[in-house]
């Protein structure tokens, strides 16, 4: 009989292992294909600006078409819980505005600029964003880490920005840096003050119900300031618009919560860093867009600017 115990026992372990080992290759699977879907918002846009398409006519068209969706997912997370009070619809309508709205408006906005490798990495300053807003708001002082971690995703950003800048035709690419830049700080904003509303709502609701919000805002935003002629646009602008709606809108979404339960925020977000080392692939062979030394050298110090801010914390 003892004998016969180490065998069972390293057969019950192996058993036990290989569920594991599957979710784990699932979750990273869901992680990439989500990280690639999401980078192929920015190719999406550029290729719908070639057919004479604006931003505020592009958003509306994504948001409009993503709007099922997320109404699907806030009422399906929603089933048998307890209903929002008072507060509780405050703070999502002005974390839609904040998070996906306004961030959303200004990314498009600066894409008109900027290149989409670009428009990517500064993007990725996000977690530097939320940290200004922890030490401004509440008092937490970044570390040594954190402030390495800063000066070196920055000087990648301002590498490829100040490349970027000496390319001709670039007469608005600081304008565009600024636009995008504030479109992440708003989105930061988003992330800072969500987490009390997670707590209470839920991330799949949470997420579901401000998504509803702002693309509410967004269609509105549409109607008040075009008319609706402005709305009949070219076929290809209203595939791509399908396309940034569902592949690079709504399913990544899902992709990147399916991964998030599988592997945690933490491995989920580190193999979310793929994303411009995607979106630069896809610039470049899709979009024509140049690839340069400068651009290789300053993608590397933000990708690792923003390593070293996820272990600093």
């Amino acid at each position: 009989m003892s004998e016969n115990t180490p065998v069972s026992s390293s057969a019950s372990v192996a058993s036990a292992a290989a569920p594991a080992s599957l979710g784990l290759g699932l979750g990273m699977a869901l992680a990439v294909l989500g990280a690639l879907a999401f980078s192929g918002k920015a190719i999406v846009v550029k290729l719908a600006y070639r057919h004479g398409a604006d931003a505020v006519t592009l958003l509306m068209y994504r948001m409009l078409l993503a709007l099922p969706f997320f109404a699907v997912m806030a009422w399906w997370a929603g089933r048998g819980r307890p209903a929002l009070q008072g507060r509780d619809w405050l703070g999502v309508l002005g974390l839609g505005v904040s998070g996906y709205y306004l961030s959303s408006l200004l990314d498009f906005l600066g894409l008109q600029y900027i290149s989409a490798s670009l428009e990517r990495l500064i993007l990725y300053l996000t977690p530097t964003l939320v940290m200004a807003l922890a030490w401004a708001l509440r008092g937490q002082r970044p570390t040594r880490r954190h402030w390495l971690a800063v000066a070196v995703s920055y000087s990648g950003a301002l590498l490829v920005f100040g490349r970027e800048m000496q390319l001709p035709h670039t007469a608005g690419t600081a304008l565009g840096a600024a636009l995008v830049l504030a479109g992440t700080a708003s989105y930061a904003a988003y992330l800072f003050f969500s987490g009390e509303f997670v707590r209470r709502l839920g991330a799949m609701r949470l997420v579901g119900l401000a998504t509803v919000v702002a693309c509410l805002c967004c269609i509105g935003h549409f109607l008040i300031t075009r008319p609706l002629a402005a709305a009949a646009v070219p076929a290809p602008v209203l595939w791509l618009s399908v396309l940034n709606a569902t592949l690079c809108t709504a399913v990544p979404v899902l992709l990147q919560m399916m991964a998030v339960e599988r592997l945690g925020a933490s491995l989920a977000a580190q193999i979310g860093l793929i994303g411009p080392l995607a979106t630069i692939g896809m610039g470049v062979l899709i979009l024509d867009e140049p690839f340069t030394p400068w651009l290789a050298a300053g993608t590397a110090l933000v990708l690792a600017g923003i390593g070293l801010f996820s272990r600093a914390r």
